[in-house]
């Protein structure tokens, strides 16, 4: 296809970040800018070319794809509003709601043989993909994701807004390994859900996950560490650096490795294009997506279980 047309569900934060990346891409036009504020589909859409609507149907009807930025309760209908009209579609995450509404879309999705992606952005972190390329079986993850409150994304609690990223990390290097036990522990601070969590999570291959999320600290943190035999490779995601500590016949060695800053946000929507003209795979699919949201479900379920023990004791 010689320009693909694609139209911007959502014109918050995380659209009008979408909107500027999209909008740079050559052989790429912003068509749509939607959202129920008409004022700030006007503000982002004036930003990359675009016409603004209010109108779902409206913005859809000259698109080839989607990129949906909206409220993760309003996923489901829009992604599948767009998969109906054979549109691809790239979703912010968490993908869904509810492990229903990612089954459907996935299946609707294969059926309608269009491009579903998840919008999991740290996949597109150079640290990461450093690690990635040089572990070959973890035995031993540990992530710290800290930030400081905003009510954009307090929508949904701290499992779902912060710790899915790394839940997704992990998942991406076990591979087809499979969650066998989880427990989790967290808090609410200053929100009525969970702004505090911790999870601890098993493989069936082995390997172990000791994940912290915050979103009520004062510093931003994003570490990751990851440990298998003979080599310990240590990341800071945000400053785009990794440590790497290897045994060989002659000792221990250290190296580290430093990373120019990259735009993983153009990284990802980039690669979403590139699956839409069939360039190369998807990078993220609804199934891993899936994937992190079935484990993220299950850490926010345990966490708040535990609080309602908590509670019937001090009754």
């Amino acid at each position: 296809m010689d320009k693909l047309r694609i139209a911007l569900v959502g014109a918050g934060h995380m659209g009008g970040l979408h909107a500027g990346k999209l909008a740079s891409m050559p052989g790429v036009q912003v068509g749509a800018v939607i959202d129920v504020d008409g004022a700030r589909a006007g503000t982002i859409a004036a930003r990359c070319g675009a016409r603004a609507t209010t109108s779902l149907a409206d913005g859809l009807e000259a698109a080839d794809a989607a990129v949906v930025a909206v409220p993760t309760d309003a996923h489901a209908p829009v992604v599948r509003e767009c998969l109906t009209r054979g549109l691809h579609v790239m979703v912010e995450k968490p993908m869904m709601a509810s492990l229903d509404e990612a089954d459907d879309a996935i299946a609707l999705a294969r059926e309608q043989r269009r491009v579903l992606q998840v919008a999991h952005i740290e996949r597109f972190n150079p640290s990461f993909a450093a690690i990635r390329s040089r572990i070959g079986r973890p035995l031993f993850i540990d992530t710290e994701r800290l930030a400081a409150f905003r009510l954009r994304g307090a929508d949904v609690d701290v499992v779902l807004d912060l710790m899915i990223h790394d839940l997704d990390l992990a998942l991406a290097l076990v591979g087809n390994a499979n969650a066998s036990r989880v427990s989790a522990c967290g808090f609410s601070v200053l929100t009525s859900g969970i702004d505090i969590a911790n999870a601890y999570v098993e493989f069936d291959n082995g390997c172990v996950a000791d994940l912290s999320a915050s979103r009520v600290s004062q510093a931003p943190v994003r570490k990751l560490r990851v440990f298998q035999h003979d080599l310990y490779a240590s990341a800071d995601l945000q400053a785009g650096s990794v440590r790497y500590v290897s045994r060989g016949e002659a000792g221990v060695a250290q190296a580290d490795e430093a990373y120019e800053a990259a735009d993983a946000l153009a990284r990802q929507d980039e690669a979403f294009v590139a699956a839409v003209r069939g360039e190369r795979d998807v990078a993220v699919t609804g199934g891993d997506g899936r994937r992190a949201l079935e484990l993220a479900l299950t850490v926010g379920r345990l966490v708040r279980e535990r609080l309602d023990r908590i509670e019937a004791m001090s009754r």
